[in-house]
């Protein structure tokens, strides 16, 4: 399966880096920092010279015990952005619209974003794959156990690689269902959306199960605690080193895209391992004789 997310500096194959751009007062790592529309218009032009690919704009936070926001009010935040981006950005920037909500990402799409990235995989608002069907772009669907409110009240998995494999398999088919092209499918494991520290580890031992899926498979695990449970650290922004340690190890792995806060030290990480990894094949040990 070819994917049709490409970034015409990069090779058809190399990693995506797509950076977080958070329209919302209230998100767990950089809430409020970017509410205000000129500096989100500032954050996402830095990302981009950083080396961001993809530029995923939010309204609504999706934080451990967050309650849903409003189509209006997730409108009002995203809206006047991604049209001043549309105008401000390199035309090689795709732009991502997170949002559960089908009259969302249609204004979205009608202001100048290119894909959706769905965290609910099509439950919340079923119209959202036929959109994704009738204007054929890509569509991110993510695993996640419960709802932002509710996601970490003790969740549990008798296999919790088995069971978010399955799922997104589930969620994929549905979408090819609804019409969405196989290439324009992109499945996310869901690192600490309803997942014990445990549960987050043995996904990210198991990134290769996903890849093999045959679709192009994204990473969040930007500043997340289940790396601030094995750091000894508390503060999401501390965790930065943690972060590029995953992004080198999905990269390893085969994944195509990550979703990060900090775009300069990914985009190394990233750029490094792929490096590493186009290479491993044509290596030989030297005869021994």
């Amino acid at each position: 399966m070819t994917s049709n997310i490409h970034h015409p500096a990069r090779s058809r194959r190399a990693p995506l880096i797509m950076g977080i751009l958070n329209v919302t007062p209230d998100s767990f790592s950089d809430g409020g920092r970017y509410f205000a529309h000129d500096n989100a218009s500032a954050k996402a032009e830095e990302m981009v010279r950083e080396g961001a690919d993809i530029i995923d704009v939010g309204g609504e936070s999706t934080r451990p015990g967050s309650a849903p926001v409003t189509v209006q009010d997730q409108l009002q935040r995203i809206l006047p952005v991604i049209e001043a981006l549309r105008r401000r950005l390199p035309g090689h920037c795709l732009l991502s619209i997170d949002t559960t909500y089908s009259e969302v990402a249609r204004a979205a799409l009608d202001a100048g974003a290119n894909m959706i990235n769905d965290i609910s995989a099509g439950r919340d608002d079923p119209a959202l794959f036929a959109l994704a069907a009738e204007r054929s772009v890509p569509i991110i669907i993510m695993h996640m156990q419960g709802t932002p409110k509710t996601m970490q009240d003790d969740p549990r998995y008798e296999s919790v690689v088995d069971e978010v494999l399955s799922f997104l398999l589930w969620r994929a088919a549905v979408a090819e269902s609804s019409g969405i092209r196989a290439e324009n499918i992109v499945i996310d494991p869901g690192i600490g959306f309803g997942k014990r520290r445990n549960d987050n580890l043995l996904l990210m031992a198991a990134l290769k199960r996903f890849v093999d899926s045959g679709y192009p498979v994204l990473l969040g695990t930007s500043r997340k605690r289940f790396m601030g449970a094995v750091c000894n650290v508390t503060e999401p922004s501390e965790l930065v080193a943690a972060t590029t340690a995953t992004t080198a190890l999905g990269v390893m792995a085969g994944v195509r895209i990550f979703r990060v806060h900090d775009v300069r030290e990914n985009r190394q990480a990233a750029d490094v391992a792929y490096a590493i990894r186009s290479v491993g094949g044509s290596v030989s040990t030297p005869a021994s004789g």
